[in-house]
């Protein structure tokens, strides 16, 4: 599997758009979507983490009137996100190597994050808790459990992994943090595994 993991770049490279083009603007993440800004100060500094084209998550948050940031690793979907939405702020980021000049009260990464080995998960979950401020929010979507499995993007095989649920609370608390709550394969979501927690104060 970590061949596979190594390629996620460059599917999303190639294919993202296809992606973006198939990706549904249903909104059935609305019902976390509505429960993570409903615990944020409106007009809150979101970090959108894998934003791909900035669309439907993006989108949601801009048009509610947060200050959006979006990172994401394929070059192809940050400038689509740029082209869509030309008053946020975008960059030609990964994840993995987060290292913005600020904070935010809420991070996102919203069927990105899974993408990442485990290894590179705690790693990362390491960075997003340095770019939250104190009582900051971050909403994921995981795996139910710890494994490996694989997905597809534009037909084409891409990676996922996941910690258990008692990892991400052991690695979360360790780094100051708390979970509010994790539901695995949400069946008023399109059966996505999603994990809310907080940053202590």
């Amino acid at each position: 599997m970590s061949a596979l993991a190594a390629k996620t770049r460059s599917v999303y490279e190639q294919y993202g758009l296809q992606y973006d083009a198939e990706r549904s603007r249903l909104l059935f993440e609305k019902k976390w979507l509505r429960r993570f800004e409903n615990l944020l100060p409106a007009s809150a500094a979101i970090l959108d983490a894998g934003c791909g084209g900035g669309e439907p998550i993006g989108r949601y948050f801009i048009e509610q009137g947060y200050e959006v940031t979006g990172i994401d690793f394929a070059a192809p979907m940050v400038q689509l996100a740029k082209a869509r939405f030309p008053d946020s702020t975008w960059y030609h980021m990964d994840m993995r190597a987060l290292d913005l000049p600020q904070s935010f009260q809420g991070i996102i990464s919203w069927h990105s994050f899974f993408h990442l080995t485990p290894a590179e998960q705690r790693a990362t979950l390491a960075r997003f808790a340095q770019h939250l401020q104190p009582k900051g929010l971050l909403l994921l979507t995981v795996g139910p459990d710890a494994g490996e499995v694989t997905g597809h993007v534009g037909g084409q095989p891409v990676y996922h992994s996941s910690l258990s649920p008692a990892a991400y609370q052991e690695v979360l608390n360790s780094l100051g943090m708390t979970v509010l709550d994790f539901v695995p394969e949400d069946p008023e979501c399109d059966f996505a595994s999603v994990l809310l927690s907080r940053k202590m104060a």
